[in-house]
C-alpha cells in the first residue's frame, strides 16, 4: 500500500513538470510549480506514515504507535515557503506584463 502514495507522487510531479515545460503562459508556469510543490508535500507527509497509527498528540495512552511528527512539522514549513514563493513569483509576473505588455516568456516587446 505505500508504494501507491509514492506512484500517486510521481504521478503529480509528472503533471507538473509536463505543463512546466510545454506552457507559454507565466500564469500556468507558476501554477505547475505550485503543483509540483504540492506533490512534495504530500511525499513529506507520506514518508512519515504509519499504518493504523494514530495522530502525534499527547494521549494517555503510551503504548499506542504514532506517525512521525517530524515530516509533519516539515510539510507545515514547505507549505508557507510554497505560498510566499508563488506570491512573490506572481507579483513579478504582474510587473512582466505592466512592462512587456504579454505573459508569454518568448515573447519581448521592443522598447523604444
Amino acid at each position: 500500500m505505500m508504494s501507491m502514495h509514492y506512484l500517486a507522487v510521481a504521478a503529480i510531479l509528472m503533471i507538473g513538470m509536463s505543463a512546466l515545460v510545454s506552457r507559454r503562459n507565466l500564469i500556468k508556469i507558476i501554477m505547475s510549480l505550485h503543483v509540483m510543490g504540492s506533490a512534495v508535500n504530500l511525499f513529506l507527509v507520506s514518508l512519515g506514515y504509519r499504518e493504523g497509527s494514530i495522530a502525534p498528540i499527547f494521549t494517555n495512552a503510551p503504548s499506542l504507535q504514532m506517525v512521525m511528527p517530524a515530516p509533519q512539522a516539515l510539510t507545515l514549513t514547505s507549505i508557507v515557503i510554497n505560498i510566499a514563493v508563488v506570491a512573490l513569483m506572481l507579483s513579478f509576473a504582474i510587473l512582466i506584463y505592466q512592462h512587456y505588455g504579454s505573459l508569454d516568456p518568448r515573447r519581448r516587446r521592443l522598447s523604444g
